[in-house]
């Protein structure tokens, strides 16, 4: 339920479809499960499991903290940092492999990495990326899915500042239904001041009429 008198206590809620870091995160995940399944052994490597949920983790905790965050938005901060821990082991994993197969991670500076960043950073949804995914070596798609975490993770922080900013404005829920209440209060003494001072006037003249009438009665 919301009140708006001085303020909503419920804060308006986010579309979290629509948010470029829900977005690209639904990206490394599709595209994760596409590279467990390519580069990895189908069974008996536990590897494939925590690079599935950690993606898994990275987009969900964007999802249930976009949710949360109508009546907590501390618990929406903590959710989006869990989502970029996730991620963040993401990278690990992504690094970790490309070690351990004596693969290269692309300097940044180098042109390919410099196209791979350009193309990634226009670029958020997995339907951008399906059709490449087949012709690309598994060197490639480790170092697309680093660009991307990486990206994704330097939008969250900028998001997460946004809110942690809003929170020191507008508060949490606490604040907010106190604000609200506090409005509503004001709001009906305000009326009862109106009322009063309409009732006074009112008096006022009803004296007035009585004079007049009892000065026309005697005339």
């Amino acid at each position: 339920m919301e009140y708006d008198t001085k303020g909503k206590v419920l804060k308006k809620a986010v579309v979290w479809k629509n948010l470029y870091i829900y977005r690209k995160s639904d990206t490394i995940y599709q595209l994760t499960v596409e590279f467990c399944k390519r580069f990895l052994p189908a069974h008996g490597d536990r590897t494939v499991d925590q690079m599935v949920q950690a993606a898994r983790s990275g987009k969900q905790n964007i999802v249930e903290g976009s949710e949360d965050g109508q009546t907590s938005s501390e618990m929406e901060i903590k959710l989006l940092n869990v989502a970029r821990g996730s991620l963040q082991e993401l990278r690990a994993d992504y690094h970790d492999y490309l070690n351990t197969h004596h693969l290269s991670t692309w300097a940044k500076d180098c042109e390919r990495q410099q196209r791979l960043r350009d193309f990634c950073h226009s670029h958020n949804d997995y339907s951008d990326y399906a059709p490449l995914v087949e012709k690309m070596s598994d060197e490639e798609m480790a170092n697309m899915l680093l660009t991307l975490c990486h990206q994704t993770d330097k939008m969250m922080c900028t998001y997460i500042d946004k809110l942690e900013r809003q929170f020191v404005v507008e508060g949490g829920i606490k604040e907010r239904m106190h604000k609200a209440r506090t409005g509503y209060r004001e709001e009906l003494d305000a009326r009862m001041h109106a009322l009063e001072e309409e009732n006074k006037a009112l008096k006022r003249r009803i004296k007035e009429l009585e004079t007049i009438l009892g000065q026309t009665s005697h005339s």
